[in-house]
């Protein structure tokens, strides 16, 4: 494992694991947490760790989270920099390793709706410093009991209202920034989108990836009897159906 910098800040940084041979199919890998800074990528480490052992070059990565400086709009500005960037700067610091044309996202939770937000920056405002014109070049978004619909989460208080602290209040109050960071208002991606939910999500409830879903044409996989926390579990017995969607996902 290496750490590459992606930007100045301490937390701009992604930890990288490589197969023994490549080139290999890269993972974009965006932790969770309610976007708080008492959980950082760490928990994500065993996974990263399989995926590597099964021949996927990994990239960990960190951001900026509420309570380190993250939060609205550095947190936003982060994962923006951290997916335009690290594809290249692996490439150059491990040339010939990375593929390329293979390269997907992979979030859990508040990492979910990173990862969908970074391929829909096309739908902002072209005066906005996150605009792109284009997505970036990921092939696919495998989204692990996503924060999809920020303004119903921020209604059910989810995360110990952990979305009035992200955005700094409510829809009434900041309707703006809701609309620039809301997957389900932005919209379908432009590439295939994969939804994995345990029925006994108590963090986020199911009902929001169903909403998601429908609303946007990405497939859903519902888990039965499986929680929150057991989708970036190697151990657990949600970890074939996420091996397979990301496997799926890969092509």
């Amino acid at each position: 494992m290496t750490t590459l910098a992606y930007g100045s800040h301490p937390d701009q940084v992604a930890d990288l694991y490589l197969p023994g041979s490549g080139p290999a199919p890269l993972i974009l890998l965006l932790h969770g947490g309610f976007w708080r800074e008492r959980v950082g990528r760490d928990y994500t480490t065993g996974i990263a760790q399989v995926l590597a052992e099964a021949g996927y070059a990994v990239a960990n990565v960190e951001y900026r989270r509420m309570g380190g400086g993250g939060g609205w709009p550095l947190t936003f500005t982060d994962i923006a920099l951290a997916v335009d960037e690290l594809p290249d700067l692996i490439d150059r610091a491990e040339p010939g390793r990375i593929d390329r044309d293979r390269v997907i996202s992979v979030g859990h939770s508040a990492g979910g709706q990173l990862a969908l937000w970074a391929m829909l920056r096309d739908r902002l405002p072209t005066t906005h410093s996150w605009y792109r014109d284009e997505p970036p070049r990921i092939s696919s978004v495998v989204a692990l009991a996503p924060v999809t619909d920020l303004a119903e989460a921020y209604r059910l208080g989810s995360g110990e209202n952990a979305v009035a602290e992200f955005l700094g209040g409510g829809p009434d109050q900041f309707a703006e920034r809701y609309a620039f960071g809301d997957p389900i208002t932005l919209g379908r991606l432009p590439i295939p989108v994969v939804v994995v939910h345990g029925d006994r999500d108590q963090r986020v409830p199911i009902h929001l990836s169903r909403e998601y879903c429908a609303k946007t044409d990405a497939d859903l996989v519902e888990l039965k009897g499986i929680d929150h926390f057991q989708l970036t579990d190697p151990d657990s017995p949600a970890w074939p159906a996420v091996r397979a969607q990301i496997d799926r996902a890969i092509g």
